[in-house]
């Protein structure tokens, strides 16, 4: 079992479902249905199994990308730990699960989730083609707060769509950075990426633009709550103040010449400025 969740990097869930909660609860507020435990699980159940899936699709599908790496040789599959054949039955289980819980959602989730599917798993072959495999991979963790919020039942609603492109924007300017790291490998192996196109200052430069745009969209969302749900108080406009000054701080750690904070950078100040946003936004819902 630890293998597994290292394999999927189980931590890094705190990225897209705080947003999915977002949704969650948003939908829940909004169309006065109550808290449905039954549901908040089954949502939950639906993050995991998919994300589950498309980050071991990953580690399967780069795995003779992933042994020429030093960065990533120590992963489980090129370093023997885990069998690609396990790999692969482990998404095959997580994507018939993922199905199989949308199913118990209901049918627009079931009807939607072989294209959530594609896009999550279609992520991982977007390197050897296309430069802006960062913009696919936000958009599969963007699925996330709309994903729930259909669950409710809300269909589609332009906050939830709001907050969607914010999550894309985010995560794909999060990405590039985290890409500075393999630039030289990418180029050498003839992968695709941001930084292995254009180099490490115009990544960082496109990076800080739709982190930009990801911090104008969610203030239009954070103004379009505090105006459309007066119910909704302080909580909201702090989520959305701390949420972009991590968005400007982490841009203060990362220098195209000098890499050693990416670590910090990627995963702790994106993870903090996830939960804050995503635990104050719902504490504003109810109190």
């Amino acid at each position: 079992m630890k293998n597994y969740l290292s394999l999927i990097k189980f931590s890094h869930t705190i990225f897209a479902m705080p947003f999915a909660l977002v949704g969650f609860f948003l939908a829940s507020y909004q169309l006065d249905s109550g808290f449905s435990v039954k549901l908040f699980f089954l949502v939950v159940l639906c993050m995991v199994f998919a994300r589950s899936a498309a980050m071991a699709f990953n580690r399967f599908l780069d795995r003779d990308i992933d042994v020429k790496n030093p960065r990533t040789a120590i992963r489980e599959i090129p370093a023997g730990i885990i069998s690609p054949s396990s790999v692969l039955f482990f998404v095959l289980v997580n994507c018939l699960l993922f199905i199989a819980t949308t199913w118990f959602i209901n049918l627009t989730c079931f009807y939607l989730s072989p294209i959530a599917l594609l896009v999550v798993l279609g992520y991982s072959y977007t390197k050897r083609f296309t430069a802006f495999c960062h913009i696919v991979l936000g958009l599969g963790l963007a699925l996330a707060p709309l994903g729930a919020y259909l669950a409710v039942g809300g269909g589609f609603d332009l906050l939830p769509i709001l907050y969607s492109i914010a999550v894309l924007l985010w995560v794909s300017g999060f990405d590039i950075i985290y890409a500075m790291q393999d630039e030289d490998f990418d180029k050498k192996n003839q992968l695709k990426s941001i930084p292995a196109t254009f180099g490490k200052d115009k990544a960082l430069l496109v990076s800080s633009t739709l982190h930009f745009f990801c911090a104008v969209t969610i203030l239009f969302a954070a103004y379009y709550v505090d105006h459309q749900f007066p119910a909704f108080g302080w909580m909201n406009w702090v989520a959305t103040t701390v949420f972009i000054a991590l968005l400007v701080y982490q841009h203060t750690l990362v220098k195209p010449n000098d890499l050693s904070k990416v670590n910090l950078a990627f995963f702790t100040t994106n993870g903090i400025a996830s939960l804050v946003f995503g635990m104050l936004f719902i504490l504003d819902i109810y109190f």
